[in-house]
């Protein structure tokens, strides 16, 4: 408290200066006029800027809150866009008949079960596809899955709510197949090469073939029915083994945009499976 007084004394030359110079300038715009015109307009004018910057940054502000209003809104329409394109795609797949996919019938014991297609690769060796349907949507493994154009693959693994598909884009697949024209039998197999093509090998020599017939699932197994169309063929593959020709095969299913499929169900599978083994266990 002492250096406190101290300090007012000796500075106090200097507060009786500051203390005149307010009581000036407060009897010079109280009394005149002009003066105090001046001074009004002067602080408006600092008022206004003080206001205006004020502003601008409330605004800046509030602009950050309106985009991010804004980006929540565009987020919540474009879910939206994509559910409604989602259930349209399932809607027509749902629409289209199955006996599209086949060139004739005999396959009544089959019913399907449509999905979605969440994860595909095409660019590997080892390709896999998953699916947004498992066991309780009644999946099981070992069951065939087609597109709205052809085969697609077989179920090989199966969870609660998804399932994995081994395609035919995987040197693993081997699926019986025909030619439509004759009905000469082979193996469908994947080089691992192009994505368009697989290969339809261990055909016999005496088969007759030209470009563009069409190959079908022969219904050999009880993954796939009769008929189902697997593609055309393309040419003579020059690296046929001996005593057997190799097709190769323009696949009708494009797996590069493939979106829903369906998975089939055989109604008297476990049924066949039980009859094929018991006679093999009888041999």
């Amino acid at each position: 408290m002492q250096r406190l007084l101290e300090f007012l004394f000796r500075k106090r030359h200097w507060f009786v200066f500051i203390l005149c110079e307010v009581i000036a300038v407060t009897f010079l715009y109280r009394y005149n006029s002009y003066h105090r015109n001046v001074f009004f307009s002067s602080a408006n004018t600092v008022v206004g800027h003080v206001v205006s910057i004020y502003n601008y940054g409330a605004s800046y502000i509030k602009l950050r809150e309106d985009n991010k209003i804004l980006f929540e809104r565009n987020s919540m329409l474009e879910m939206e866009v994509i559910d409604l394109q989602r259930q349209i795609q399932t809607l027509k797949a749902n629409t289209l008949p199955f006996d599209s996919l086949m060139v004739e019938t005999g396959s009544a014991e089959f019913s399907y079960i449509t999905a979605q297609v969440v994860n595909n690769s095409i660019s590997g060796y080892l390709n896999y596809m998953t699916l947004d349907r498992g066991a309780k949507d009644g999946v099981t493994e070992d069951m065939g899955v087609v597109s709205i154009y052809g085969i697609v693959g077989i179920v090989s693994t199966v969870g609660e709510h998804f399932s994995v598909v081994m395609p035919i884009l995987n040197p693993k697949s081997k699926i019986s197949c025909k030619l439509y024209k004759g009905d000469y039998y082979g193996s469908l197999s994947w080089d691992g090469r192009d994505v368009q093509y697989a290969n339809l090998e261990e055909l016999p020599l005496h088969a007759e073939f030209q470009e563009g017939d069409t190959v079908v699932t022969s219904g050999y197994s009880a993954v796939f029915p009769p008929g189902v169309i697997v593609g055309t063929v393309a040419e003579l593959d020059d690296n046929r083994a001996h005593n057997f020709y190799s097709l190769k095969i323009k696949l009708a299913t494009d797996f590069q945009r493939l979106k829903v499929v369906r998975i089939l169900n055989n109604t008297y599978w476990k049924e066949r499976v039980m009859v094929e083994r018991e006679a093999r266990r009888n041999d």
